[in-house]
């Protein structure tokens, strides 16, 4: 099974992306899903972080997500704490989606995530997808969807690493300019390379 990191930055409309491919029957392991599940309640992983952490519960049991950001915001050690419980489940999960997907036949899977290139993990992958979009349309999703100032946002997206740096690294750009039908085109290249054999520095 191919396996093809999809990632861009925020106010981009990864997620968006994400769901065309899934229409058309290409399976997205989403890793802010993962990350997710990974704390529910009643899972080892949970358990594991409200131990180390006192007082990030819900009086439901829940992650108190909040809390938690308070706690590891500014401390750079309680981050690195916070990770070395974290990553290590959600990378296990993760190869486990995909390779439950590769063994019911799939022959090509979407992995979605933020930091793939940061992180270095699209050499580990069969290919990249990067979805860009123009900055001043990244500022009107942001204040739609989570009701940012455009100050706020402008420092986001500043703090991201730069759109041309994923795009050098990307084997496939998908343009997200704010018209659906534009975008549901360029996905449907896409799915259609990548069902056609595609392959990369062919």
């Amino acid at each position: 099974m191919l396996v093809f990191g999809l990632t861009g930055n925020i106010g981009t409309g990864k997620s968006t992306v994400a769901r065309l491919f899934a229409e058309h029957g290409v399976p997205v392991v989403d890793a802010d899903q993962v990350a997710r599940d990974v704390v529910a309640p009643g899972t080892a992983g949970l358990a594991e972080v409200a131990g180390r952490f006192p007082g990030v519960l819900t009086p439901q049991g829940e992650l108190d997500r909040k809390a938690l950001a308070e706690l590891v915001f500014s401390d750079a050690q309680e981050r690195a704490a916070l990770n070395a419980i974290l990553h290590p489940l959600i990378g296990r999960e993760v190869r486990a989606r995909l390779d439950r997907l590769a063994a019911r036949g799939q022959p090509v899977a979407l992995y979605e995530a933020a930091l793939i290139v940061e992180n270095g993990l699209h050499h580990g992958l069969d290919g990249l997808i990067v979805v860009t979009a123009p900055v001043e349309e990244q500022i009107v999703r942001l204040a739609a969807r989570d009701g940012m100032a455009e100050r706020e946002a402008r420092a986001r997206i500043a703090a991201q690493l730069p759109a041309p740096e994923k795009v050098k690294v990307a084997d496939f750009v998908i343009e997200n300019t704010g018209a659906p039908e534009l975008l549901r085109a360029q996905v449907s290249r896409v799915v259609d390379a990548l069902r056609g054999g595609w392959q990369r520095g062919a």
